[in-house]
């Protein structure tokens, strides 16, 4: 019976281990395929798995199958369906979401991401690009550069990638005509100039024919460059970082137990050794690494890529988010920058609008204070703005609630880039790329006083109180309120009404009702009624403030307990029926845009500590109601 076991020679054994550690060895390319819809780009990826022999004989046969049921070549194999998965995108014929698909051959390994091509799909194109070191922009040959060709161009720009693969596909539908490749490659040219693309390879292929794509096809005999797999095999494979120093972001941390508390995280920059001396950002702390901790043991030293666990020698303050780095040269900490943005939400950008931004690890309150132009993506032309739509890109000035640790995206993808949060979807608004810290927020420092809002209520023996009446025009807010302050007033309660008409005539006599000027107005008086409960009164806001987003803004400006929404709660009909300044009649007609309740949304309180429901009550019970409920 042993007879019958074969044991491999020491020559196949050696063998065997030299062809793995080949393999391990080889270069990994990242790269993405992007363009307009129908350039071509799944049947692109789908060539080259078949020419190239990945795919085993039961995906074939499914690829067969598939194609004589979804196929749009006739009897032939439609390459197309390797990567288009979802239903849709086959009932279709279209790309939908990133495909990622893992393929090698002899000299490399590579992960391609197929990207959608129709612009509703900009979003996951841009997350596709994020991490790739390459692009393939395709290009039909019948259509030439196309506005997602150029938009598509931009973002790989904007993402950093400097090596471009220009595809002109399709050439065998213009009979491999030499001068319709020339002319579609001298105009990528200057676009390429113009956004700063250091290097364009151009190739005339059909992805669907196989011209160009393994190897040189006799149809295109005046094209002397490479094929595009011979391309991608010797293209330099990685980005250059320029910032010579160890970055760790900190993603937990570790303590199993009370004799070890590690941070664990992935190197993404330079390499760290055992006593090296490291600084933790933001808050500067110094200490030296003690151990350096894998599943598979310790380590002298960890190098890029490495997910590890490090120990300190010290005990100091660190967490989630915080960035370990190299003492000699940290990177730079601020809460205020300039930033590339591309918008991806469903609702406008608004500057001042409160969102989440997350840096590497790190999660922070964010606003957008300025944007200082959005960009024609045809022309690169720069445009004012003062919303963001779906797509657009732009140029802005962004404000954080707390310092982070960061790099110039040029310098360090992974401490420059960052992405928005909306705060109520918890959805992915936004993505951009940081340019540079803005420092005029450097020379202003909080100045202490030594008389504090604790010390003003004393004397004026109360509780200070922000008391937030949201509702419809119409609705009551500045009666109750009016009535409730005459109360607290009798009371012998120090007091302050700020109502929305009014504080119109004077502090935001400069703002309109557009969306962004909402957000503004609500932004200058939250801040005004920060300050007055600060000097220990209780202060009444009585507007319509139609946003959650903004109300929440507002809350997050005072301590817990300090805030109280009281949702004066009108149905519209009521609210018009009674049209005392007679705006809704104006409104309806078409004289007054942006009118809440009208053609401008109001979103209803989900949480108020107060309701007041004005169909059931009159304004003397309700304003009695309120001042019951805060004492």
């Amino acid at each position: 019976m042993n007879d019958m076991i074969h044991t491999p020679t020491g020559d196949a054994s050696a063998d065997v281990a030299a062809y793995l550690q080949q393999h391990e060895t080889k270069s990994l390319l990242r790269f993405i395929t992007c363009g307009s819809v129908d350039d071509g780009k799944s049947t692109l990826i789908g060539r080259l798995l078949h020419d190239t022999k990945l795919l085993l004989d039961d995906q074939l046969a499914a690829l067969e199958s598939d194609s004589r049921r979804h196929g749009t070549q006739g009897d032939q194999i439609d390459f197309a369906l390797l990567v288009d998965g979802l239903a849709a995108e086959r009932e279709q014929g279209i790309t939908i979401d990133v495909a990622y698909r893992f393929f090698g051959t002899d000299k490399r390994k590579f992960i391609v991401a197929d990207c959608p091509g129709h612009e509703q799909y900009t979003r996951n194109m841009v997350t596709g690009a994020s991490t790739a070191d390459l692009a393939i922009v395709l290009v039909d040959a019948r259509k030439g550069l196309l506005t997602q060709t150029r938009r598509h161009s931009y973002i790989v720009s904007l993402l950093g990638i400097r090596r471009v693969v220009l595809a002109i596909n399709k050439m065998d539908l213009v009979g491999y005509d030499q001068g319709v490749f020339d002319d579609i490659a001298g105009g990528y040219a200057m676009l390429a100039e113009r956004l700063g693309i250091e290097h364009v390879q151009c190739i005339p292929l059909s992805a669907l024919k196989g011209d160009n794509m393994l190897s040189a096809s006799p149809n295109t005999p005046w094209y002397d460059g490479p094929s595009l797999l011979q391309y991608l095999e010797t293209v330099e494979a990685s980005r250059d970082h320029r910032i010579a120093g160890f970055r760790l972001p900190v993603q937990w941390v570790n303590r199993p137990n009370q004799d070890f508390r590690g941070f664990a995280g992935t190197v993404v920059a330079d390499a760290i050794d055992v006593g090296q001396e490291i600084a933790v950002l933001p808050s500067g702390q110094r200490s030296k690494i003690a151990r350096i901790v894998t599943a598979d043991g310790d380590l002298p030293r960890a190098v890029p890529g490495q997910a590890v666990t490090l120990t300190l020698a010290d005990e100091i303050d660190a967490s989630r988010g915080d960035v370990i780095a190299a003492a000699s040269n940290p990177p730079e900490t601020a809460d205020q920058f300039a930033a590339h943005l591309i918008w991806m939400g469903g609702q406008p950008l608004l500057p001042g609008r409160p969102y989440w931004l997350k840096i590497g690890s790190r999660t922070v309150g964010a606003q957008v204070t300025e944007i200082k132009h959005k960009v024609d993506v045809n022309t690169q032309d720069h445009l004012a703005a003062k919303h963001l739509e779906l797509n657009e890109v732009a140029y802005c000035n962004i404000h954080l609630d707390q310092p982070v640790a960061f790099e110039k995206y040029a310098d360090n993808r992974e401490l420059g880039a960052f992405i928005l949060i909306d705060r109520q979807s918890n959805g992915t608004v936004g993505a951009g790329t940081l340019d540079f810290a803005l420092r005029r927020a450097g020379n202003i420092h909080w100045q202490h006083v030594d008389v504090d809002k604790a010390a003003r209520a004393r004397i004026k023996h109360q509780q200070p109180r922000c008391l937030w009446f949201t509702g419809l025009s119409g609705s009551g807010k500045s009666t109750i309120a009016n009535l409730v302050e005459k109360r607290l007033l009798a009371m012998g309660r120090h007091t302050y009404l700020l109502d929305g008409d009014n504080i119109r005539h004077g502090l935001n006599k400069d703002l309109g009702f557009t969306d962004e000027d909402r957000v503004e107005n609500i932004r200058r008086v939250a801040e005004v009624a920060k300050l007055m409960v600060d000097a220990g009164l209780i202060v009444l806001v009585s507007f319509i403030s139609p946003f959650r987003a903004e109300r929440r803004m507002a809350r997050e400006l005072f301590a817990e307990g300090e805030f109280l929404e009281v949702f004066v709660d009108t149905p519209l009909e009521v609210a018009e029926q009674r049209d005392v300044k007679g705006l809704y009649a104006k409104a309806r007609a078409g004289q007054i845009k942006n009118f809440t309740g009208i053609d401008s949304p109001y979103e209803t309180p989900e949480n108020a500590e107060i309701v007041l429901e004005t169909i059931r009550n009159g304004p003397d019970q309700l304003a009695e109601f309120v001042v019951e409920r805060i004492y």
